[in-house]
């Protein structure tokens, strides 16, 4: 098991109550039964384990609070009935389990290493376990406050390193030929940095439902345009997402099979984000350099990712959740 990861703080570490910010986290895996799953879960971290309809169970009072276990899949919403259980069994040996937390303070999070510990001893897969198991590893993190500069300066941060995030620490195959988290559209990066950090919330979401109207991105900004402005998200997407107070981080693996890997990798991503997010001469200094970089017309997406992470490197913050290049 790896040594007890360093989860760093957040730049802005308390939201506008002056709590601190929570992560909820999302885990797919394979390998295991949602039973199996629950009944690990429960070893490891306590509480009950009690299961609902069909594949669907729910811990209780463990050291992180309420976490639920199922198979991730959306017939998981539908009345339960003989067709769906049989489309549910046909379908185990692709379909992930999901592990979905509480928003989870530093303690919490640090605890879901030992978890992931524990279901890898078990027999857990991730992402690199198969051809077709494009399985993620999701982050909700809560918004430093509802301000628009909260929002949008974190949006354009990772808008603006995307591209070096998935070439530096690039994703599995498996997840890559998978619609679920693409990369933003040039046109949407291009738009954004036009709208600039300053701009407003509105005028960004304008702006995303126009050009990216979709859950399937790295970065996932629907629950929280819902949250903020349901009217506008509902007339475009009137059934998308559930609204929540929170950045949907979608971009990194589940590589719960390799004792290498662990959350504190990819939360470090998140921190880079927010850490050029909190930089103003840093994000200006990417934003011209994305424009010069990509003119009228921009066939691939590799330069930009070495200048990015040339620009980052000179900054001190080229952590893509692995080792700093020397």
């Amino acid at each position: 098991m790896p040594d007890d990861p360093d989860f760093a703080l957040l730049p802005t570490p308390l939201n506008a109550d002056g709590k601190p910010r929570k992560t909820g986290v999302e885990i797919e895996l394979g390998g295991l039964s949602e039973a199996r799953v629950a009944e690990v879960c429960t070893a490891t971290l306590g509480g009950t384990a009690t299961q609902g309809d069909g594949p669907f169970w729910t811990i209780t009072q463990s050291s992180i609070g309420k976490i639920e276990v199922y198979l991730d899949i959306f017939l998981r919403k539908a009345e339960r009935s003989a067709l769906r259980d049989f489309a549910l069994e046909i379908g185990r040996e692709v379909i992930p389990v999901e592990i979905v937390t509480d928003p989870l303070d530093m303690d919490g999070l640090k605890a879901l290493v030992g978890l992931c510990h524990a279901l890898r001893q078990a027999g857990a897969v991730g992402s690199e376990g198969g051809l077709l198991f494009g399985f993620g590893l999701h982050l909700n993190i809560e918004i430093a406050s509802d301000n628009d500069a909260d929002i949008i300066r974190p949006l354009l941060a990772y808008a603006l390193i995307e591209d070096w995030m998935r070439s530096a620490n690039p994703i599995d195959e498996s997840r890559r030929v998978l619609p679920f988290s693409d990369p933003y559209p040039t046109d949407f990066v291009r738009g954004l940095i036009g709208l600039g950090p300053d701009a407003t919330l509105t005028d960004v979401i304008t702006l995303y439902l126009q050009r990216t109207p979709t859950r399937n991105r790295g970065l996932d900004m629907l629950p929280i345009f819902a949250h903020l402005r349901p009217d506008l998200v509902a007339h475009t997407l009137p059934k998308a997402t559930s609204a929540r107070p929170a950045f949907h981080f979608r971009l990194p693996d589940s590589r719960i099979d390799n004792p290498d890997w662990s959350i504190a990798q990819e939360w470090q991503r998140w921190i880079t984000v927010e850490r050029v997010a909190a930089d103003t001469a840093l994000l200006g200094a990417l934003a011209d350099a994305w424009l010069d970089d990509h003119g009228a017309l921009t066939l691939l997406r590799q330069h930009w990712a070495d200048r990015a992470g040339a620009i980052l490197h000179r900054a001190r913050l080229d952590d893509a959740g692995g080792v700093r290049p020397a």
